[in-house]
């Protein structure tokens, strides 16, 4: 089980991004979190294999349409998830 935290900057609040999250995670059979921080990132963790983190990467790094993701910090996470959440902000 490989655990990672995401911090997602650019246009990533106000165009569905953590709802289409939930919805990618879902597909991809992880589990974690995601969340608007008031400083404008989407801060996610993100819990699961290798291959399903890897592809929950690679999504964050373009996000849903409408999104403008420019960077991707990725650092190792801790954790244990039931499933796939989407937060209040923080």
């Amino acid at each position: 089980m490989e655990v990672r935290r995401l911090l997602i900057a650019g246009y990533v609040q106000g165009v569905g991004y953590r709802y289409s999250m939930v919805m990618a995670a879902q597909r991809l059979g992880v589990a974690g979190w995601v969340r608007n921080r008031r400083d404008g990132v989407v801060e996610a963790m993100v819990a699961g294999n290798a291959e399903q983190v890897a592809a929950m990467i690679d999504w964050a790094r373009h996000g849903p349409a409408g999104a403008e993701v420019e960077h991707v910090a990725v650092e190792l996470g801790s954790g244990e998830f039931p499933g796939f959440e989407q937060l209040p902000t923080a």
